[in-house]
């Protein structure tokens, strides 16, 4: 085997000239690694790049070409064979400046002139093609392409999907929405819709919806060219998908005329005075019309009652104009109540899905809170008597029915107006009398209705006194199970509320943990409706009351899945007692201390003390918070906050902030929950909610923040968005624990960016950091010192040290003379980046107290290796700084310390050891100190 690169450089000529290129490689390979010379290294990797371009290995040949080049910037053979393979590659723009160098060394070479005019005009082509592709796609060609696509029958199923898609996004920017209403795009849209085939509808329902979002004039124009009884036929139709889409049009046309969403100026349309309320009344006049129509599908009227719900109230109460609550009162209430009075068992009913009535209850609630003064309140009781009284009818039962189920869908919505009507003469009568009914229906609106009174406690008690009994009777002779079911439910709430024994100890033939198991079976029935099923877990929130019971519960993983299941569900009454019953389940519900005294007074005079049950103590608490976490609890919590508001109550926030701060407790579950999305779902429980809510929310938030990785738990934007709930912890009222792990999660924060440090200044959270690194306790001293360690890096808050009139900067100098080491490391690291940042805080440090010598001198000979390394840092930011302040060091005992250390030999100090060094050597420039040699 030859080591002599030259005689090998020949072999591999050899094999090229015998066109064995792969031979050749391999002894220009051989040449290049055996070779010390330069310039014989930039012919090998020239030729080399001959072979790779006879190989068609193109990208080779670039690179080897590359690296000739880098030896030799004028090599013509390596610059021709690069731009002959960059070309190959397609990359033309550097395949043309190659040959353009070639052409100015050897500007006689014809080869290389026609090498430029070749790649010269394959430039230009492919610019030309460019060109067309766009003019090709222009906005005009492209609208009418679609629409000739799409309203073709016989055009390919996948062309039509994807010309569908496209008008969607086209109708998304504002030039393409404007191109298609000014070529006749409503009309042929329209078209579209009138075909009912459900693909088409949508894509054409869709781009409407994307063309009046943010445009006022045009979202006018589209609403009287469809018409407004088109449109809610339209979303009366039983398809989901097309029912969804038509609310989301007549939203954004509702937007753009309430003047709300995305504010955009679009030239004459600013000189146009548009009367919007008629238009306005003219829509809530038909989506009034679609809640008692039979025409009109159950998720179609659901989508009447959102809109509703979503633009009638006010937003803000500041607001003083409550006009349009106003007139669906006056016009609409009543069209309400008849919703709520549905029963789904009759044969009368209107078509309703599992939500309708609920929504009509949250409606009738929202309604009555945005009236503003107390006979506008009288007007809408009044109209609501006079119309559950005119249901009333001694002959007809089932009108009366009726009557009784207003009653109960008022009492889930404004409930105070819910419990007058309860006083209306003979209405709770009437309620314990169809009780005891024989027919089957009578009994189920009953016991509801009963279920919805005792939650005031005044109607308890008379309910306990009338109607227990015969809740009794009916649970144990009945056979319909849904009528069963609510019969437990009432007898346990009443037990709840009349604070009595029944519904929470023994009242039908078993115990507590025997109903508790009824309900679990209700629960994981999937052939019994929603409703019904409803019913167990409003069961199971009182019922896991009993430690036994949530012991039970959480070992029954059907169960669990089959209510986590039903939690997905839009419904208000399902997502708070799932809230409740995992309260119970994690005992994350507040507990009153018992004082002992007051314990043994008790027990002296004889009274019933409650004593903590065993399966109420931590160890079977942490057992269950486990369970649950392997069971899926997280994603279940996670989807239940995405909820819409009207359906995610304030309460309900407030319990599930309850649930994630008891997941959290443990560290190792942490990482668990942020993977499951509960990171996320906390913010907007931090955010908005019941006071103690958002402070659970903030206090589970801190606690992940404190320990995880903050790029993982809160991506992206999410991130700053956590800041405030953690600062809202800062708080004197806050306990030491959460002002503790918010600091904790801070100085995460702000060791991760600028951006986050800027944040954090913004939030005005540096004073409330500073009054904690005053505080006496120690832990919290050194999470807020930690924290302001890491703040210092910021450029605003150096700044604010540098500002005359304030302390900052005294008190991290005591801070470093601290008996707590945890405490010195953070103050002295803080010093240690103000000084090397700011020049003017090293002589300013001399100036704020008379102990700063003491302190610096402690810092450098501290046995804390880190203390230490931070007090030199400090020592050669002051020394560098000024050499006056450099000649004060000197003439104390810092110069003798600085000789000390530098002197010393230890690896393990070598960091420590450099950086006297690093002083002693500025002293020695200033000519302050004089090397050994010279002394």
């Amino acid at each position: 085997q030859m080591e002599d690169p030259i005689q090998l450089k020949e072999e591999g000529n050899k094999y090229f000239q015998a066109n064995d290129y792969e031979k050749a490689v391999q002894s220009y390979t051989q040449a290049i690694k055996l070779n010390k010379d330069k310039a014989l290294q930039a012919v090998l990797y020239r030729n080399r790049a001959a072979c790779f371009l006879k190989k068609e290995e193109y990208a080779k040949a670039a690179s080897d070409a590359s690296r000739a080049i880098d030896i030799n910037s004028s090599d013509i053979k390596a610059l021709y064979r690069r731009s002959q393979a960059l070309e190959k590659l397609g990359k033309l723009d550097q395949a043309f400046k190659d040959a353009q160098k070639c052409a100015t060394i050897e500007p006689r070479n014809k080869n290389f002139q026609e090498t430029l005019r070749r790649l010269g005009a394959n430039i230009q082509e492919k610019v030309n093609a460019r060109e067309a592709l766009r003019i090709q796609f222009s906005t005009d060609l492209r609208v009418q392409k679609m629409f000739e696509i799409l309203l073709d029958e016989n055009s390919d199923k996948e062309k039509r999907e994807k010309a569908a898609n496209n008008l969607i996004i086209l109708g998304r920017e504002e030039a393409g929405a404007e191109r298609i209403f000014q070529n006749n795009g409503v009309s042929l849209l329209l078209q579209l819709i009138q075909t009912k085939n459900p693909e088409l509808v949508l894509a054409a329902v869709r781009t409407l919806s994307e063309m009046c979002t943010g445009h006022k004039a045009r979202a006018t124009a589209i609403l009287h060219y469809l018409g407004i009884d088109n449109i809610c036929m339209w979303m009366s139709v039983d398809n989901e998908e097309i029912s969804l889409a038509v609310c989301s049009l007549l939203q954004a046309i509702t937007d753009c005329l309430l003047g709300q969403g995305k504010e955009e100026h679009h030239g004459k349309e600013e000189a146009v005075v548009l009367d919007t309320k008629k238009d306005l009344r003219m829509i809530t006049m038909r989506l009034l019309d679609m809640l008692v129509s039979k025409k009109v599908s159950g998720q179609g009227r659901d989508r009447a009652l959102n809109l509703l719900n979503k633009n009638i109230p006010r937003k803000d109460l500041k607001d003083h104009d409550n006009s349009r609550t106003i007139f669906v009162v006056d016009n609409g209430l009543k069209k309400i109540l008849k919703v709520v009075g549905q029963i789904p068992e009759l044969p009368d009913c209107l078509p309703l899905t599992e939500n309708t009535q609920l929504s009509a209850s949250v409606l009738l609630n929202k309604l009555y809170d945005d009236l503003r003064c107390d006979p506008e309140r009288d007007n809408y009781r009044v109209i609501c008597e006079e119309y559950i009284k005119s249901k009333v009818d001694p002959q007809d039962m089932d009108k009366t029915l009726h009557a009784i189920q207003m009653v109960s869908g008022v009492l889930q919505g404004p409930f105070d107006l819910g419990n007058k009507l309860l006083g209306m003469k003979g209405v709770m009568e009437m309620m314990v009398a169809l009780c005891g009914s024989e027919r089957e229906i009578d009994q189920l609106v009953a016991v509801e209705a009963l279920i919805h009174a005792s939650t005031k406690l005044s109607r308890a008690t008379f309910i306990i006194s009338n109607g227990v009994a015969l809740l009794k009777e009916i649970y144990k002779k009945t056979k319909n199970e849904k009528i069963k079911i609510r019969a437990l439910v009432g007898l346990c709430k009443l037990g709840s509320a009349g604070g009595t024994d029944y519904g929470l100890r023994q009242f039908a033939e078993g115990s507590t943990e025997k109903l508790a198991k009824q309900c679990r079976k209700w629960l994981c029935n999937a052939n019994i409706d929603v409703r019904t099923r409803r019913w167990a877990v409003e069961g199971m929130s009182y019922l896991t009351l009993d430690a036994d019971v949530k012991d039970d519960f959480v070992e029954d993983e059907p169960a669990l899945q089959a209510m986590f299941e039903l939690a997905k569900t839009s419904d208000k009454t399902i997502l708070y007692s799932v809230a409740s019953v995992l309260v119970n389940c994690t005992n994350s519900y507040d507990t009153k201390e018992l004082v002992p005294e007051l314990v043994q007074l008790a027990k002296f005079s004889k009274q019933h003390v409650p004593e903590e049950h065993p399966k109420d103590k931590k160890d079977f608490v942490v057992k269950r918070v486990k369970r649950l976490l392997k069971a899926g609890v997280v994603s279940a919590l996670a989807c239940m906050v995405k909820a819409d508001s009207a359906v995610l109550t304030d309460q309900s926030k407030e319990l599930i902030a309850r649930v994630f701060l008891a997941l959290c407790e443990d560290p190792k579950d942490r990482g668990t929950i942020v993977a499951e999305g509960g990171g996320k779902a906390l913010i907007p429980l931090a955010l908005e909610g019941t006071e103690v809510g958002k402070i659970k929310a903030s206090h589970a938030l801190a606690k992940i923040a404190a320990i995880s990785n903050p790029d993982m738990a809160f991506p992206g934007e999410r991130v700053y968005e956590v800041v405030r709930p953690l600062i809202s912890l800062l708080n004197t009222e806050r306990d030491g624990l959460q002002n503790y792990e918010a600091l904790l999660g801070l100085t995460n924060f702000s060791g991760r960016s600028d951006k986050l440090r800027m944040k954090i200044v913004k939030e005005k959270a540096l004073p409330d950091i500073e009054n904690y690194m005053f505080e006496n306790h120690d832990q919290l001293r050194q999470a807020a010192t930690e924290c302001m360690c890491n703040l210092v890096v910021n450029k605003e808050v150096q700044e604010r040290f540098v500002a005359d009139g304030n302390d900052r900067l005294k008190l991290v100098v005591l801070l470093c003379g601290e008996d707590d080491e945890k405490v010195q490391v953070a103050a002295a690291g803080a010093l240690a980046m103000l000084t090397a940042a700011q020049k003017k805080l090293c002589s300013k440090m001399t100036e704020v107290t008379t102990q700063w010598l003491e302190i610096l001198q402690r810092l450098c000979l501290h046995d804390n290796m880190d203390v230490q390394h931070r007090g030199l840092v400090i020592a050669f930011n002051l020394i560098n700084a000024d050499k006056d302040l450099a000649k004060k060091l000197v003439e104390t005992e810092l110069l003798e310390i600085l000789t000390y250390i530098g002197k010393q030999e230890d690896p393990k100090k070598q960091h420590i050891i450099n950086v006297a060094h690093d002083c002693l050597t500025r002293c020695m420039d200033y000519g302050l100190i004089k090397p050994l040699s010279q002394a």
